[in-house]
């Protein structure tokens, strides 16, 4: 019947008492499923990581600037860290990082939550933020 059709004998559920069997255009069904493959697998979300890095005594328009980067991504779904590098003597004076920290996610309040406290770590004093829920 297959030949008959130009059609192929597709064994369904070769485990079953007694195997099942379909005819159809093989080719068409793996370029089909290929397809659907193709379409979940662009729905389904990935959050990458982003970064964006300050310094201790960068200018309000700078911070702005980066805040309205820091949005989009957020807004994207994307996971951001929000990093202040400090250099040399900087080091003694980590309070103005805290501030530039505070001053930044101030600005983000209204889009993101923090994920975790800000932590210090050699160099750098990090926080994660996420997007804010849709609910709140």
């Amino acid at each position: 019947m297959a030949e008959k059709r130009d059609l192929d004998l597709v064994e369904v559920a070769p485990k079953a008492n007694p195997p099942v069997c379909k005819i159809m255009n093989y080719g068409k069904y793996i370029y089909r499923q290929q397809k659907r493959e193709k379409k979940n697998k662009k729905k389904q979300s990935s959050s990458p990581l982003k970064e964006m890095r300050f310094r201790p005594r960068i200018d309000e328009h700078d911070i702005m600037t980066k805040v309205n980067k820091i949005t989009e991504f957020l807004e994207n779904g994307s996971k951001v860290k929000l990093t202040v590098m400090f250099r040399g003597r900087e080091m003694a004076h980590k309070d103005l990082g805290v501030e530039t920290l505070d001053n930044v996610l101030d600005k983000l309040s209204d889009v993101a939550d923090i994920d975790n406290e800000p932590s210090m770590i050699g160099r750098f004093l990090s926080v994660y933020v996420v997007p804010k829920k849709k609910g709140d």
